[in-house]
């Protein structure tokens, strides 16, 4: 695991597009299929980074929170699989289900939609406003895994964002990167 920090794609960058097939329902699923009016989540992540197993918790409950509000949330795994395994289609329907996601897992195998993102680690967050504007990218709150501080996770950046974009106001400019495992990205 190398500790890597999100590359912070430029506020106001319109979401790049994808075809990718959800390890949950085995449909190819787009952009534009999953898009909200609102607001959508676009988060990469995988199944054994510690960082997104310290915040796999609050994701669900972020979904939770925010889907009946509008929000559309969709997860991404690029990791290569044929080098990490358990990061495989087949691991992440499994993963998906025992941790209670109500979104889809989809699955980059060629990586494009992750360097389309410019994502560098799991977990990397984006929100893109109804237009599919970015107007949140970076961290999910300033907690880490237990190794590096003992602040408790809470989400508060992102809810903090999409607070802001459901009330039509806007995101705070101050936006720290995300930090976590790098993607394993294939030789």
């Amino acid at each position: 695991m190398a500790r890597t920090e999100s590359t912070m794609l430029p506020i106001g960058t319109l979401a790049p597009i994808f075809i990718l097939p959800d390890t949950i329902s085995g449909q190819l699923l787009s952009m534009n299929d999953l898009r909200s009016e609102k607001a959508t989540v676009v988060m990469f992540i995988c199944n054994h980074c510690p960082y997104v197993l310290h915040v796999k918790d609050e994701l669900v409950k972020l979904a939770r929170d925010f889907q009946p509000k509008g929000v559309s949330f969709v997860a991404i795994s690029s990791n290569d699989a044929e080098q990490y395994p358990q990061d495989s289609p087949e691991s992440m329907k499994v993963f998906a289900r025992e941790s209670g996601f109500t979104f889809p897992y989809l699955y980059d195998e060629s990586q494009d939609t992750a360097r389309a993102y410019e994502a560098a680690c799991t977990p990397d967050f984006y929100v893109f406003d109804g237009a599919l504007t970015l107007r949140y990218r970076g961290r999910l709150d300033e907690s880490r895994p237990k190794m590096e501080n003992p602040k408790p996770v809470t989400g508060s950046d992102l809810r903090g964002a999409l607070n802001a974009i459901l009330a039509n106001q806007l995101v705070s400019e101050i936006q720290y990167p995300s930090m976590g495992c790098n993607i394993k990205w294939k030789q």
